[in-house]
């Protein structure tokens, strides 16, 4: 309570707005009630200064072009990352006015929304390719320079298995050349990151992760999400994943160009999809303090990933 007293006091003197309530979403995003709207701040050293300030600009790039996207608020100096002093730390900070739109229950990513998301993937890798053609991007990470991507630190060396296949994985990504398939993406684009209107109208939110990749990675991030949490019964786990992926793949072709190449090189993105999830939770979890639930999951990717299962079928 005192903590988000202080970001609300920071706020009001750092932003043009009149803030009257600060509720943590979690411990980077706050939500924040002002009488001119509703808005979320974004509170994180978790990327450097000049790396937020290059997502910022793109994404109020990509909001300029009429993109479904949260646009800034600047501050009183105009800044659109601002430096914040928080316990005695400096943070950085963005505003963000309120995206429309909700989190659709699991059982609402349907085809037709799956396809929607397509067709707006595309769109958003066009403009990528035009803000790349007018600015530099300096600051923002090639995907195997981010240290979520240091695989073999964080995966025991005893998982002699599934780290052979995470090198295997890297390094056959790694030797794709950088040409008109590769660019600036959104990097998350899992379902929680796309918000939905009543009109079917699609904001994606939380560019925190923007990377310069391969393109088709920015489809089998949903596709690899859409198959692990969207299916709840109702027919095959398989049949559903043909089709979402179809989905959204016919979406995209609709909107860009994906070459029969790329396309088949998906479930490889997939599993780097897999071997990304799997390291994260050897970097982020504690490995003395593994909950039930925790153990479960990693024994779950453990077996799938050993096994060399594929979650797809094209």
């Amino acid at each position: 309570m005192i903590v988000t007293q202080k970001i609300l006091e920071l706020l009001n003197t750092t932003y043009p707005v009149d803030i009257t309530n600060v509720e943590a979403v979690t411990n980077e995003m706050f939500r924040c009630t002002a009488k001119e709207g509703s808005y979320f701040a974004r509170i994180t050293n978790y990327k450097s200064f000049d790396e937020q300030v290059e997502e910022v600009n793109y994404t109020n790039f990509l909001f300029k072009e009429g993109f479904g996207v949260s646009p800034t608020i600047s501050s009183l100096h105009g800044n659109v990352v601002e430096k914040i002093t928080l316990d005695n730390k400096e943070i950085l900070t963005v505003l963000y006015k309120a995206a429309p739109g909700v989190h659709l229950p699991k059982t609402e990513w349907n085809a037709k929304i799956l396809r929607k998301l397509g067709q707006q993937i595309g769109i958003l890798h066009r403009l990528s390719k035009k803000y790349e053609e007018m600015y530099s991007v300096r600051f923002i990470n090639d995907w195997y320079d981010n240290e979520e991507y240091n695989f073999l630190k964080y995966i025991p060396k005893e998982e002699s298995i599934i780290r052979g296949i995470a090198e295997e994985v890297l390094s056959t990504i790694k030797k794709i050349p950088h040409d008109h398939n590769y660019g600036l993406l959104h990097g998350d684009l899992w379902l929680e990151n796309t918000l939905v209107d009543e009109n079917s109208n699609l904001t994606m939110v939380d560019f925190q992760d923007c990377e310069k990749h391969f393109y088709i990675f920015d489809l089998a991030v949903p596709i690899y999400s859409a198959i692990e949490y969207s299916f709840v019964g109702g027919g095959n786990i398989v049949d559903h994943g043909q089709r979402i992926t179809k989905a959204i793949i016919e979406g995209y072709q609709e909107e860009n160009e994906l070459s029969a190449e790329m396309l088949d090189k998906l479930p490889l993105f997939i599993k780097l999809k897999e071997v990304f999830e799997y390291s994260l939770m050897h970097m982020y979890w504690d490995k003395e303090k593994l909950t039930e639930e925790q153990i479960r999951i990693m024994n779950h990717f453990r077996m799938r990933l050993e096994l060399n299962q594929s979650m797809l079928r094209i």
